[in-house]
């Protein structure tokens, strides 16, 4: 099994937040890629930014949204496609509310469980 990390926006950031016109002109970045790796099965989305690029993304493919707005909270747990590649939504792995929230981190773990599972790579 092969794991490939990578940033959902590949631009630089100005101030604070990442505004959704900067995640959606970024995702033209992202999306060469994917093509790059046509065998990945499972896509983890571990940020509310991932999910807009996400989105954005399968728009200009003409498949619409992958993700449902919403909370994190509200929208694990449910299975979502980008093409053939099931898609996990999840929590970001840094900053404060990652060392302070422990339901999140349970919530992180529990997600990677069930993509590695959908891979076939844990039982």
């Amino acid at each position: 099994m092969g794991v490939y990390f990578t940033t959902a926006v590949k631009c630089g950031r100005t101030g604070y937040g990442i505004k959704a016109t900067t995640i959606r002109e970024c995702s033209l970045i992202l999306e060469p890629e994917f093509a790059l790796f046509d065998k990945v099965k499972v896509l983890m989305l571990m940020s509310d930014v991932a999910i807009k690029a996400i989105n954005y993304i399968a728009k200009r493919a003409g498949q619409g949204r992958v993700i449902p707005a919403g909370s994190t909270y509200k929208i694990r747990g449910y299975e979502y496609f980008f093409g053939e590649r099931r898609v996990f939504p999840s929590y970001l792995q840094a900053g404060a509310a990652f060392f302070i929230e422990k339901s999140k981190r349970r919530m992180i773990a529990e997600d990677i469980r069930v993509a590695l599972h959908a891979i076939g790579t844990v039982k």
